[in-house]
């Protein structure tokens, strides 16, 4: 007889031995193993199982393994959440390994089908009726044996079958049973199965007619004690105590978390369930781990907020430097909340450049309330999902990220920092800045609902901070929630106070350098924040700072010297050339360039406009990367030139035969906004006219067709850019006048402020000698033409 070849994904079991017609639980979560189950299930759902020569070997080798085993056909898949697959297979035949195909990622090998000894079905049922018979005492005497296999063990219409569900059913060693499918002779086989049931059954006896005997003997008392100590040891076998003990500890813990009665009904509910599934239930994990959320969301715990506003304002004085209008905005909020002890929580948005403290002046209010921290960034973050949590019913859920905040406070009324609440996105699974609506609601936060918990939350007690850099990206409904605190950043004099008292000595105690050891003088430390960084808050200052400190460190521990002064002569030594060169004026007064002023994310900048014509078509050209708002604003500033150079002697047909270009330098860095009006007016006036700027002036506003000056925004960066640029005459809208408060008192007594309703005005104070103008029925000036070119 030919024997059959078969290829097949092999499966190494631990301890137990496999036989044809028997139906078999395993547990996988070997790698190897897992790849086996995988191609097999991609295929016919064949596998060939064997055993293992040492259960205790976690990575198997060929030689590891016996080479008869059994072709399984995979009945069911469990996956388990922690990795486990529990799989049922069912035994179909015995066959032994060829060769092994493949062993590296998984056991792949060749077998053929082992062919037994051929005998008459009436000789074999003959030989197997008394191995039933004596099978069928032993359950009577109590071998447990799973209730649906013994029909097919009593059924002799296929000897072969029974016979091998008796072997795989009896209490033997792994080696006995490997013997046993290793035999190709069923007599042989037969025989010795008799010898291990006769074996098995004259032990069952034995003891049973011992424990008769011995019963009798024990009295009451004894008997008890010997039935609770094998109650014990059942109990420890099963695990089954730990499990008990397990329940009454959850139990204990739901009553103690103190829960609203909604939420304890619903927990309690929860946990009837757990006590009645079934400990294998993949359920059963689920389950528990939502009422250990349950537990641990502190539904009743407070921080003891102790007000005391002197001491608020000293902390908050103490950990930043400046930002007065949000330390008054939160005394206020402590005032009112000492006053009268309970206030809904009011939602604060920092918005402002990186680096100006908002997140860390979030940490002091809450020192200064006597209350936790928590933040949660949400950059990136474009799940609805990640703010009011997962259902229940997908795998590895989770509560939101507020809930999770609010657990890992321990308290339900923390100071709660939602970072870069600007930066949220959203996509298909949904849009977070929606979910956040009724979380930074006071009107609807008290019973702020997680998919995940699927129950209410009082979030009125927590205070919720929201950071964002650019308030335009959040939407409308979601900023109306939000009280907006601007952060405009630090002004020069700011920033060296900040480094004086704050960052200095925070690097000599990062550092371990001594104040004996290091001294950075205070010219070298202007000299620092003016010509090597440039931002709105100190975190590059820091930087910079930390460099120094790192090379005077390393120059300490090699010996080269005991102690360092950094003066300003010595920066190029530690920081290298300078990085930023200050705006410069212009050494006399021009035609045609004027002095603007612009507002970054960074501060305040200077930004020269200049004005050429030349003989053309009639064209304005623009450029240096401007924006459209600022391309409509130099459209208006020409059309209002050209409605008034003509009574400063200018032909009607001079612009159409001329054309005039624009240009602002820095051109690789974009630029918009309406408030270069003035500027473009007057730097074309100037050309126009040949009439000479006043180099010592800078201006800023937004001009009209009509010539009306109007407000702009970013006064206190604008000046304090003219400021440190040495410009000491400033043109500002007239509107503008209530936002000089908050310019530095010591800065505005250095400048001279003009305000202007007009554009004649601004023509008055920023040209040199404006001309008079000529009477219509004079001739025009002929000196003005397209001969003029100047940059």
């Amino acid at each position: 007889m030919s024997k059959e070849i078969k290829k097949l994904p092999l499966l190494p079991v631990r301890d137990v031995v496999i036989f044809p017609h028997a139906s078999v639980p395993i547990s996988l979560k070997r790698d190897k193993s897992v790849a086996g189950l995988e191609q097999s299930l991609n295929s016919d759902k064949n596998i060939f199982l064997v055993m293992q020569k040492n259960k205790d070997t976690d990575d198997p080798k060929k030689e590891d393994l016996f080479l008869v085993g059994t072709i399984a056909k995979i009945t069911q898949v469990q996956r388990q959440p922690d990795g486990v697959i529990n799989i049922l297979v069912q035994g179909e035949t015995k066959a032994k390994i060829k060769t092994f195909f493949q062993e590296d990622k998984l056991f792949e090998v060749t077998v053929e089908y082992i062919h037994e000894k051929e005998y008459p079905r009436e000789d074999l049922e003959k030989l197997t009726r008394p191995l039933v018979e004596k099978f069928r005492q032993l359950i009577t005497f109590g071998k447990p044996i799973p209730l649906d296999v013994l029909p097919t063990i009593f059924d002799l219409s296929n000897p072969l079958q029974s016979l091998d569900l008796m072997i795989f059913n009896m209490d033997l060693k792994a080696l006995e049973k490997q013997s046993l499918l290793e035999s190709k002779d069923i007599k042989d086989r037969i025989k010795k199965v008799e010898e291990f049931i006769s074996r098995e059954l004259s032990v069952i006896k034995t003891a049973k007619k011992i424990q008769d005997q011995t019963a009798d003997q024990i009295g009451k008392t004894a008997k008890e004690v010997f039935l609770r100590e094998q109650l014990k040891t059942i109990e420890k076998e099963l695990g089954m105590k730990e499990e008990e003990q397990d329940f009454v500890e959850l139990k204990n813990k739901l009553k103690e978390a103190k829960m609203p009665k909604d939420v304890a009904e619903k927990a309690f509910k929860e946990f009837d369930r757990l006590r009645k599934m079934p400990q294998f239930s993949p359920e059963v994990s689920f389950l528990r781990t939502y009422l250990e959320w349950l537990v641990d969301v502190p539904w009743s715990k407070k921080s003891e907020s102790k007000i005391d506003i002197k001491q608020a304002e000293k902390i908050l004085n103490k950990d930043h430097y400046g930002l007065n209008k949000v330390k008054e905005r939160i005394v206020e909020y402590l005032a009112v909340q000492k006053l009268t002890g309970k206030i809904k929580g009011p939602i604060l948005c920092f918005a402002g450049p990186p680096g100006v403290g908002k997140t860390s002046i979030g940490r002091s209010i809450a020192r200064s309330l006597g209350r936790k921290f928590v933040k949660v960034s949400l950059g990136g973050i474009r799940d609805e999902a990640e703010i009011r949590g997962h259902r229940r019913t997908y795998v590895g859920a989770l509560p939101g990220r507020i809930i999770q905040g609010i657990r890992d406070a321990g308290t339900n009324n923390p100071i709660f920092m939602l970072d870069e609440i600007d930066k949220l996105g959203y996509d298909f699974r949904g849009d977070p800045s929606s979910a956040l609506l009724e979380a930074l609601d006071p009107e609807q936060n008290h019973s702020f609902s997680d998919h995940y918990l699927e129950v209410p939350f009082d979030l009125s007690n927590v205070m919720f901070i929201t950071t964002a850099n650019i308030l335009e990206t959040i939407p409308p409904a979601l900023r109306d929630r939000m009280e907006i605190i601007d952060f405009p950043g630090y002004t020069e004099e700011e920033k060296f106070h900040i480094a004086k008292e704050f960052l200095v000595p925070k690097q000599y105690e990062t550092h371990g350098v001594k104040l004996n050891q290091l001294k950075i003088e205070t010219k070298a430390l202007a000299e620092i924040i003016t010509k090597y960084t440039r931002e709105a808050g100190v975190r590059n200052l820091e930087r910079e700072l930390a460099r120094i400190f790192r090379k005077v460190a390393r120059e300490i521990t090699e010996g080269k010297s005991k102690s360092s002064t950094i003066s300003e002569n010595k920066l190029h030594k530690y920081l290298g050339p300078e990085k930023f060169q200050p705006w410069a004026a212009e050494k006399k007064n021009e035609i045609g360039v004027a002095n603007g002023l612009a507002w970054t994310q960074v501060g305040g900048e200077v930004l020269s406009v200049e004005v050429n014509i030349m003989p053309g078509k009639g064209n304005l050209i623009l450029t240096g990367q401007l924006g459209d708002v600022m391309k409509e604003s130099a459209q208006a500033s020409l059309s209002y030139a050209r409605s008034k150079v003509v009574e400063f002697g200018v032909k009607d047909n001079f612009f159409k035969s001329t054309d005039i270009h624009i240009h602002i330098p820095s051109g690789a860095i974009p630029k918009d906004g309406p408030s270069a009006g003035i500027t473009l007016t007057t730097a074309l006036f100037s050309l126009l006219t040949k009439t000479p700027i006043r180099k010592e002036v800078a201006m800023t506003g937004e001009v009209t067709l009509r010539g009306k000056v109007l407000e702009i925004g970013g006064l206190k960066e604008k000046v304090l850019a003219a400021h440190r640029a040495g410009l000491r005459t400033i043109i500002l809208p007239r509107s503008n006048k209530k936002d000089l408060e908050e310019i530095p008192a010591k800065t505005r007594k250095d400048l001279n402020f003009i305000f202007v309703d007009v554009m004649e005005d601004v023509l008055k104070s920023a040209l040199v000698n404006l001309p008079s103008k000529i009477s219509k029925k004079s001739p025009p000036n002929e000196s003005i033409g397209p001969s003029i070119s100047l940059a």
